[in-house]
């Protein structure tokens, strides 16, 4: 006759627990996979032409690139050189002459000279000079206000008003002026288990400004402070205006600022774990919202582009450079085809005059 009472196996369940939970792993190794079930839908194609409005392709041949384009939807795409010069002068050429209906680029600022007395009319002949030859916008990169110093070593501030002539000098040339200042709020914090993207920074010590003569507050203050002064100059404020954590503070930058444009490159982590909020503010400020994506052109990257902008999918991964910005996934805001019109090209079109 069969035992009627099993073993009491408790104590081998509690060893083989401890002995499991005893197990130490370090974080680098740790690569979950999710284990919920969601429909998927992964767009080929967008659902209307596209104008990435933020790339960096310098390094890049245009004939690679078009055949990602081709595949992809994209219309156009306006490459930020990061080349001066006669380097820079090259680089418009490179690509207009690839293919001139599907390239455009924008200037990078040029800060040698910046000690000679004449460098602000030495900046405005470069400018000059850049868009005879096609340039279609000028970029000032968060070197402004974080380590550009003057001639007497100190650091020169975002606002500083001996830069205001070049401002009104991309007004008269009916250019916009992007710019990338401060980082991500996580890159002012210290590196440490309470920061959201330790893995990134401990990885990338040296994209750290924690301790930085100024903070994000301040430098974020004195890019406004340019924005208010140079009302008839049209801005770019890349990276969601560098405030893709408090769409608040970019709604209201954007209600005070009318001639203040955001983009969305390299910002889908940000917006995308906050769908609601960030839907909200597509749908409300549609008209000012440009189309980017600041990664390397790629087929992969530009579907999931269009997946999180486009579908109602839940918790996906989402586009990025090789390292993961947080350990986090990002949901689809399913935005309605008029607002992805007008953010997928139409204001792009407006600003380069198309």
């Amino acid at each position: 006759m069969a035992d009627q009472n099993p073993p009491d196996n408790s104590d081998k369940f509690v060893a083989m627990v401890t002995a499991t939970a005893s197990v130490s792993l370090p974080l680098s190794d740790f690569h979950p996979r999710s284990m919920l079930i969601t429909p998927e839908h992964l767009p080929e194609r967008p659902r209307f032409p596209v104008i990435d409005y933020h790339n960096h392709l310098d390094a890049l041949d245009p004939n690679d690139v078009l055949h990602i384009m081709d595949t992809c939807g994209i219309e156009r795409i306006v490459n930020i050189t990061m080349q001066t010069g006669d380097a820079a002068l090259s680089m418009i050429d490179k690509f207009r002459r690839a293919e001139p209906s599907r390239f455009s680029t924008i200037a990078w600022m040029d800060w040698s000279g910046f000690d000679r007395d004449d460098f602000i009319k030495l900046t405005l002949d470069r400018l000059e000079r850049q868009v005879e030859r096609g340039a279609v916008g000028l970029k000032f990169w968060k070197d402004l206000g974080l380590t550009v110093r003057d001639r007497s070593g100190n650091l020169l501030l975002v606002d500083d008003e001996r830069l205001a002539p070049i401002f009104d000098k991309a007004a008269e040339l009916r250019i916009p002026v992007m710019f990338h200042t401060a980082d991500p709020s996580a890159f002012f914090m210290p590196i440490d288990p309470t920061n959201e993207r330790y893995e990134e920074l401990a990885a990338h010590p040296e994209w750290s400004f924690h301790g930085s003569q100024y903070t994000k507050a301040d430098l974020l203050d004195q890019r406004d402070r340019v924005f208010a002064r140079h009302p008839n100059t049209t801005f770019v404020s890349a990276h969601v205006a560098e405030c893709g954590e408090d769409l608040a503070r970019v709604a209201s930058l954007l209600e005070i600022q009318p001639n203040v444009y955001i983009d969305i490159s390299a910002r889908t982590p940000e917006l995308g774990r906050q769908p609601y909020t960030a839907r909200n503010f597509f749908l409300r400020f549609a008209d000012r919202i440009l189309f980017g994506t600041d990664l390397l052109p790629d087929v992969q990257m530009y579907r999931l582009y269009f997946r999180f902008l486009e579908t109602a999918d839940e918790y996906f991964e989402y586009p990025s450079h090789a390292s993961r910005q947080g350990r986090w996934n990002i949901y689809g805001l399913q935005l309605p085809d008029d607002v992805l019109e007008t953010v997928y090209q139409k204001n792009a079109k407006a600003l380069l005059r198309l």
